[in-house]
């Protein structure tokens, strides 16, 4: 028999996952569009009943985002500019509606290249909390994400949470994506770029890329190439000569490899632009 449960403690629905297999219901934005018209075969563990895994707070050490706190969540809270990136994500996640109720963990656990609150959290060198019945561990996102729908997640196991070093929530960010149309849209391409400037000069640089390889991508290459550069025209420079290649693109019927390799190129440059303090539009021209 199939069954249904809705916990109202995260120890309860640690037990109850502790006992066997469980497909989650989180916010339900993909949960039910994957089901469609099929009948239900596994067991639902339900976690809508799970307060404790929903809102934003702070340690000595961390931003912490709970794993049931949504898109509107994110968006509204007072986070440092650093989390830029991630707001603007939050705002290209679906429609309004989707944005209240979809969680963040469930971005995560459904592991789309096109995922896109994934390139600003790894751009935060954002940390994955997952808690069994028996223990708690803390896996890097960009260790989390194994593939095209394939995570790090452990039979038992349950997403509570997101950390984000106040190490790395310095500086300020940006995200750009390329999409055939404005607005709910899967993107061909997308970019978070975060920068820290010090009197002029970049001094810690992330920048992180989704929908070109099966998982979004840290470009060490560009970063290396920015440190040290005043923040002016000469950031496009670096973008267009440093290499990529941690992206291995596929094509599909929202564009070629070599389209989303050229255009991910430009979306770079913006986003570091912007994320330096610069005028975007000023500043390619300059280029």
């Amino acid at each position: 028999m199939i069954r249904y449960a809705k916990p109202t403690t995260v120890d309860e629905a640690l037990a109850l996952l502790g006992e066997g297999a469980w497909r989650i219901l989180a916010g339900g934005t993909d949960f039910y569009p994957a089901q469609g018209s099929k009948p239900f075969r596994d067991n639902v563990l339900d976690i809508n009943g799970l307060a404790a895994l929903r809102g934003i707070s702070e340690t000595d050490g961390h931003f912490v985002i709970g794993a049931r706190t949504t898109w509107t969540d994110i968006i509204r809270y007072p986070l440092p500019a650093a989390f830029d990136a991630l707001k603007q994500a939050a705002r290209e996640v679906g429609s309004q509606q989707i944005q209240n109720v979809a969680s963040i963990a469930g971005n995560l656990c459904n592991a789309s290249p096109a995922a896109d609150g994934v390139p600003g959290l790894l751009a935060l060198d954002a940390e994955v909390e997952l808690r069994s019945a028996a223990a708690t561990r803390h896996v890097p996102l960009q260790d989390f994400i194994l593939g095209n729908r394939r995570t790090a997640l452990r039979l038992g196991e349950l997403v509570t949470a997101i950390h984000v070093p106040k190490s790395s929530a310095s500086g300020r960010s940006a995200f750009v994506k390329l999409g055939a149309r404005r607005y709910l849209v899967i993107s061909i391409a997308m970019v978070a770029a975060r920068l820290v400037v010090d009197n002029g000069m970049v001094t810690q640089a992330a920048i992180a890329v989704g929908s070109c390889s099966a998982v979004a991508r840290r470009l060490a290459g560009i970063e290396a190439a920015l440190l040290g550069l005043p923040s002016d025209h000469r950031l496009v420079a670096a973008v267009l000569a440093a290499p990529i290649g941690e992206l291995s693109p596929i094509a599909d019927v929202r564009g070629s490899a070599e389209y989303r390799l050229d255009a991910v190129r430009e979306l770079v440059a913006r986003a570091v632009l912007t994320a330096s303090g610069q005028t975007s539009d000023q500043q390619m021209v300059a280029a």
